[in-house]
Parts: structure tokens; C-alpha cells; sequence
């Protein structure tokens, strides 16, 4: 009785240990864990500076990363302000489309993870801020990996918890598109 008392004691550390190796974490996104998988050495270039950009620094090191935490109906985010428009921050077209978007479409680029290889395309998400929700459509990948070049306008690679979103989108939700950032949930959305 002793014994297996103690094979399940060993069991459960062994689970536990497992479950918080960055290794299974970062194979196993359902644990709602999700780390970084590397990091970018900075370069700095001309990045445009229309919406606040985070702008890579010459010698800093961006975090990578290839994962999301799990998608759910509340799925906590942060909001960020791009956009989608030929010379601005957004950099090049859509990865979706390969085109460029009106400032007044309501589209967004989802962080790498949620992206899922282009698996949410054309696909509209639910956004709710301060009690207000909208419809918005995934056009592009708010990039978790590359950065700091011309493609991405210079900037630092994602985090994994971004829904950059359109100037749109920011004005149908009542957000004040000054502080660039904003907490929110979404989730994937039939209208």
C-alpha cells in the first residue's frame, strides 16, 4: 500500500515537472502556456513612425514567438493601432489577400499563434472593449518571429497576444486611438 502510495506521489511531481518544461510547453499550447522560442538580435532601419510603432533598436533582443495561449469564446489580448495602407507602419501588403486596406476597413493581423498559418483568412473575429464588441476581419499576421527589416517596417516582432487592429476598428469601439494599446477579449466570430 505504501508503495503505490509513493509511485503516485512520484507520478504527479513527474506530471508536474513536465508540464512546466518550456519544451512541452511550447509542444503543447493547450496548456495555456506559451514562451518564447528564441530571441531577434535588433536592427534598427527607417522605420515609419505613423501610429506609434515599436521600432527595433540596433544591439536589443526581441523575444520569438511561434505560439499563442489558447483561443476561447473571452479570449484576453492587447489592441494595437496599424495601419493597413500602402507607405504606412503596416509595412508590406497582407498576407492574407497581398493587398493593401483602407484605414476605414475594419480589419486586423492577428499575433503568429492565433495566425495559424493563414488558417483564420478572411475570417471574422469578435472584439470587445469596455462593453462595446465589433466584427473585424483577419486580413494579415501580426508577426511573433520576424522583424527589425523592410518588411515589418523596422518594427520588433509581435507578442504573442496581439490583435493589431485597424484605425476602424478603434473608432467603432469608442477607443481612443492615442494610447496605442488596449486591453480586450475576442474570439472567433459568426455575424
Amino acid at each position: 500500500m505504501a508503495a503505490a502510495s509513493a509511485l503516485g506521489v512520484m507520478a504527479i511531481v513527474l506530471l508536474v515537472a513536465l508540464s512546466s518544461s518550456p519544451v512541452v510547453s511550447s509542444l503543447r499550447p493547450g496548456l495555456g502556456v506559451c514562451r518564447a522560442s528564441g530571441y531577434l538580435p535588433g536592427r534598427s532601419g527607417n522605420c515609419v513612425k505613423s501610429n506609434d510603432p515599436d521600432c527595433c533598436e540596433d544591439g536589443k533582443r526581441y523575444p520569438q514567438y511561434r505560439c499563442s495561449p489558447p483561443v476561447t469564446s473571452s479570449t484576453p489580448a492587447t489592441l494595437t493601432l496599424n495601419s493597413f495602407e500602402k507607405g504606412k507602419d503596416g509595412g508590406g501588403p497582407s498576407e492574407c489577400d497581398n493587398s493593401y486596406h483602407s484605414d476605414e476597413e475594419m480589419v486586423v493581423a492577428l499575433s503568429t499563434g492565433w495566425f495559424s498559418n493563414m488558417a483564420r483568412c478572411g475570417h471574422r473575429i469578435k472584439i470587445t472593449a469596455n462593453g462595446n464588441s465589433v466584427y473585424a476581419k483577419v486580413v494579415d499576421e501580426c508577426d511573433s518571429v520576424h522583424g527589425c527589416d523592410d518588411e515589418h517596417n523596422f518594427e520588433a516582432p509581435c507578442a504573442n497576444n496581439i490583435v493589431d487592429a485597424s484605425p476602424a476598428v478603434w473608432n467603432a469601439l469608442g477607443l481612443d486611438q492615442s494610447t496605442g494599446e488596449q486591453d480586450i477579449t475576442w474570439s472567433d466570430g459568426d455575424e
